[in-house]
């Protein structure tokens, strides 16, 4: 995948340093594809045990409101790593890696941040592949002479956060009808 680069394009010494991203890459996609495969299992879970909430919804029942609560950030958390994984999967050379990657890291630490106290051994993971991430985005920089944009890079990373967030609450509306999530998450 990123070792097709042309000889001509880069020197020698740079070539074997490409291919050092390869392993790396592939390992992250690896990890992301095993924190989603969790994260599912753990929607389901919740998905079934608020099941009954859809119909008889307490809102003074502060148990009830923190599971759902607790049901939205897993949804909404799930939704941010399907993007970055979507985005991931984009890259076809080197040269795609600085044009692509950059955005998704605040995205992770965003989820890494949310699963903290919730799923410790992903919130770890996910920090693990942000540095491995990093560090692919520097070399592929280094390799290419790309240049970064920061601004840029947190701008679209806000600007794809907020569209998982609608994205995540609609499918809940979808699930839970006669609940205003919005309300529920302001109180």
């Amino acid at each position: 995948m990123l070792v097709k680069c042309s000889v001509s394009s880069i020197d020698v010494e740079n070539i074997s340093h490409s291919v050092t991203l390869v392993p790396r890459f592939e390992y992250s996609i690896n990890l992301l594809d095993d924190i989603i495969d969790v994260l599912f299992g753990k929607r389901a879970e919740m998905k079934e045990s608020n099941r009954d909430l859809a119909h008889d919804f307490d809102e003074s029942d502060r148990a009830q409101a923190d599971a759902l609560k607790l049901e939205r950030l897993m949804v909404h958390s799930l939704e941010i790593l399907l993007h970055v994984k979507k985005n991931m999967r984009r890259i076809s050379n080197i040269g795609s890696i600085p044009e692509v990657l950059p955005s998704s890291i605040p995205m992770i630490r965003t989820v890494s941040a949310q699963l903290f106290g919730i799923v410790p051994n992903c919130s770890r993971t996910l920090s693990e592949i942000s540095v491995h991430l990093g560090s692919i985005i520097i070399d592929s920089a280094a390799l290419t002479t790309a240049r970064f944009d920061f601004s840029q890079s947190n701008t679209e990373s806000s600007t794809m956060l907020n569209k998982v967030k609608l994205m995540s609450d609609c499918k809940l509306s979808k699930q839970y009808p006669n609940l205003d999530f919005f309300k529920l998450c302001n109180t």
